[in-house]
């Protein structure tokens, strides 16, 4: 097991392991990663294929790194790295001990911009995949849900700006997560996930 970061505290989930971290960035660090990130990244809204439809993804999405990655029928080539993304890896691979070659950003403009249930268990990203993401602006529920036990009640964590999310072992075999709708006014997110893509 790799050495964590002091400040990662672990999630109560059965068949989990989940480690966060609220205030894992400085506000004024996470400050300026928020406004480079929103002007250096390459956003796009990909169209995703949905009961024979093709609809606008919910939100914005950015694929760097090293390798291509396929989701939700969406083929992502890399683009190459930002240094402000490099000097984020650095950071988050000290903290967890694991290293990651890609990473995915999505853009949440309102709190109308969304991410449903999902599980991230591509065949590429391996058999226990390591999830690291790290959010910067507004605070967004982030929830789990079990995938097997419908007795298991659901949970929601608040994700702070500046935070540290940690997902590994059997996490993405047993749960799912989602990034909900909120009527509440809310301001821009950004969330990167950093990833290890194998093969």
């Amino acid at each position: 097991m790799p050495h964590l970061d002091k400040n990662l505290t672990k999630i109560p989930l059965p068949d989990a392991n989940v480690w966060y971290a609220a205030s894992f960035f400085t506000t004024e660090t996470s400050d300026l990663y928020f406004k480079q990130l929103m002007e250096q990244v390459n956003w796009k809204q990909e169209k995703i294929k949905m009961f024979g439809k093709e609809i606008l993804l919910p939100r914005l999405t950015a694929w760097y790194g090293d390798k291509s990655y396929t989701y939700s029928g969406l083929n992502n080539k890399p683009q190459p790295w930002l240094p402000v993304l490099l000097q984020i890896k650095e950071q988050v691979e000290a903290a967890t001990g694991h290293k990651y070659n890609s990473v995915l950003l999505n853009h949440y403009q309102t709190g109308q911009n969304s991410m449903g249930w999902h599980s991230d268990d591509e065949p590429e990203l391996g058999p226990e995949p390591n999830i690291a993401s790290v959010s910067f602006g507004a605070e967004r529920r982030f929830g789990f849900r079990h995938r097997h036990d419908k007795a298991q009640k659901n949970l929601y964590l608040l994700i702070k700006h500046g935070s540290l999310l940690l997902m590994q072992g059997p996490t993405q075999h047993n749960w799912q997560h989602a990034i909900p709708k909120t009527a509440q006014q809310t301001g821009s997110r950004i969330n990167l996930t950093f990833r290890t893509i194998v093969g």
